[in-house]
């Protein structure tokens, strides 16, 4: 008997029984669609905030306090000084005029206008904002080198700020309540959506000085420095280096704009592989299910097994029937499995970003049909080792 054939009747047998066919599939239906979903979305994060970071700038220097090799970092043990404004003036100094020192700092506080409130996260710099990570003015402008050095109550806020507190308004002169501090709107910031520390657009951006009195803090989070020539970023870099480390020894850490993509490509990389190996754990169970639907189907098809042997099947035939018949499960499933991912990546969209890639989908399908071999070869090698006249004599 051809192959051809063997497959014929191994739908035959599967379409006899639709409801227990469709059961077996769930399980491989399930496990393709996560792998799908969960590595698309993974993916579409990880191009996400590695877009906008390149979209900053290749001139983009990040100086952090603390050894980020060294296990500490911003917040972390290893901090044992952090930066100051005063720490800014110095570098802004060695650096030069061409070259700008950024200052940002960052922390949580609650926003109030009349009767609606929400969380948000405060990101602070100075007069050169519009050069610094904060974002893009959609309407308004940034604060003044005088509102910075009066440590004025004006603020910028994100657009989710504006959708959540302000909807359907132009919020710019408007009075919002920081931390049930009264600060005035001067601008509003374009849409960014989510990024490596939650969602860029529940943000509020105000005058350094006034977030350091408004967090009691004398402290900054990190300084960006803004290389004129992005050609010389490893030269400003060195500068950098030899110009803090009579201040901070070996307390601090400088981070290029291509170094930083590299650290988050790889740790979020990591966290997709993470989602997709547990993902990948309802693929196996899928596969035990298959193997315990073929294993009941070899024990109710004995007799049917005894009778094609006796009239010349051979012991290839009858494993082959039954390897295409846990193939076809399994393949099946994939394909509806990636249609089921693709469409919940899809519909997603609009909550999280998700990218849909051709390696997610191929690894999906090929694991799917590789569990319908390796889980359906021992039921068929059953049912092709069976006596023959045993076979018959089964009820």
């Amino acid at each position: 008997m051809n192959l051809v054939e063997s497959f014929r009747i191994a739908l035959r047998a599967l379409s006899a029984n639709k409801v227990r066919s469709a059961l077996t599939m769930l399980g491989v239906i399930i496990g393709v669609a996560a792998v799908i979903l969960l590595v698309s979305i993974g993916t579409g994060v990880q191009s996400q905030i590695t877009g906008q970071i390149a979209g900053l700038g290749s001139n983009l220097l990040y100086v952090l306090p603390g050894q980020l090799e060294g296990g500490g970092g911003p917040g972390g043990g290893g901090v044992t000084k952090r930066f100051t404004l005063d720490d800014v003036s110095y570098l802004q100094s060695r650096l030069g005029a061409d070259n700008v020192v950024i200052p940002e700092l960052a922390g949580p506080v609650d926003l109030r206008s009349y009767n609606k409130t929400m969380n948000a996260q405060v990101t602070a710099t100075d007069e050169n904002a519009s050069q610094s990570s904060l974002g893009t003015i959609q309407t308004g402008h940034w604060y003044s080198r005088g509102e910075v050095v009066g440590a004025s109550r004006v603020a910028v806020i994100g657009s989710g700020v504006r959708d959540t507190l302000f909807p359907g308004q132009d919020p710019t002169g408007a009075t919002v309540e920081i931390n049930n501090q009264p600060f005035t709107i001067i601008g509003v910031l374009e849409k960014r959506g989510g990024g490596f520390g939650g969602n860029q657009d529940n943000t509020v951006s105000i005058p350094i000085t006034t977030a350091q009195q408004l967090l009691g803090t004398k402290d900054i989070s990190v300084m960006l420095v803004r290389v004129a020539n992005a050609g010389q970023v490893d030269a400003v870099k060195a500068q950098a280096e030899i110009a803090l480390r009579p201040r901070f020894s070996d307390q601090f850490t400088v981070f290029t704009q291509a170094q930083t993509l590299t650290f988050l490509s790889t740790i979020l990389g990591t966290l997709t592989a993470m989602l997709a190996g547990l993902a990948s754990i309802s693929l196996l169970v899928g596969g035990i299910g298959i193997m315990n639907i073929m294993l009941v189907c070899v024990s109710e098809r004995t007799r049917e097994i005894g009778i094609r042997k006796a009239v010349g099947a051979r012991t290839y035939d009858i494993l082959s029937q039954f390897v295409i018949e846990a193939v076809v499960l399994s393949v099946l499933g994939g394909a509806i499995g990636i249609l089921v991912g693709a469409g919940g990546a899809l519909a997603l969209r609009s909550v999280v970003s998700t990218k849909v890639t051709w390696w997610a989908v191929a690894l999906a399908f090929l694991f799917s049909a590789a569990v319908g071999v390796f889980f359906g070869v021992y039921p068929a090698w059953r049912a092709s080792r069976l006596d023959p006249i045993e076979a018959l004599r089964y009820e």
